[in-house]
């Protein structure tokens, strides 16, 4: 089984998306193994997305993810990584798929509602950041 970071970021948090968007991620067979509703820090968001650092649009990101609350998750499944973006859809909601998180919740590019890893070294970073071994429970 694989995991994954999940982030329901807070654009979809304030629009009362949360359980909509878990019951797409259950009924697409992931099994929510932590969670938890948080609201980052400039510092905490600035560290998690420290790969983004000299790239343009860090500073509105950063802003973006602690100006309210998000719900953070780690996902479980076979494929988890790969299922999870499908499911988001494109990073971009113009270039989205129908049916997908970010074509049917996103605002813009930037509230796009939804986070997730790109891949495994990223899972394997992302996750600890958030979640202790005692808040995963597989």
């Amino acid at each position: 089984m694989e995991q994954t970071l999940a982030i329901i970021k807070p654009d979809a948090v304030e629009r009362n998306l949360i359980g909509q968007i878990l019951e797409r991620i259950e009924s697409r067979g992931f099994r929510i193994v932590a969670m938890k509703r948080a609201l980052l820090t400039l510092a905490q968001a600035e560290a998690f997305y420290h790969v983004h650092k000299e790239r343009p649009f860090f500073g509105e990101l950063t802003q973006y993810m602690c100006s309210g609350p998000v719900v953070l998750l780690t996902l479980e499944r076979e494929n988890a990584i790969a299922a999870w973006r499908e499911l988001m859809g494109a990073t971009n909601p113009q270039e989205a798929a129908e049916g997908t998180i970010r074509k049917d919740f996103a605002i813009n590019l930037e509230k796009n509602s939804a986070h997730g890893s790109d891949a495994p070294d990223t899972a394997a970073f992302e996750i600890p950041f958030f979640f202790n071994k005692l808040e995963i429970q597989g």
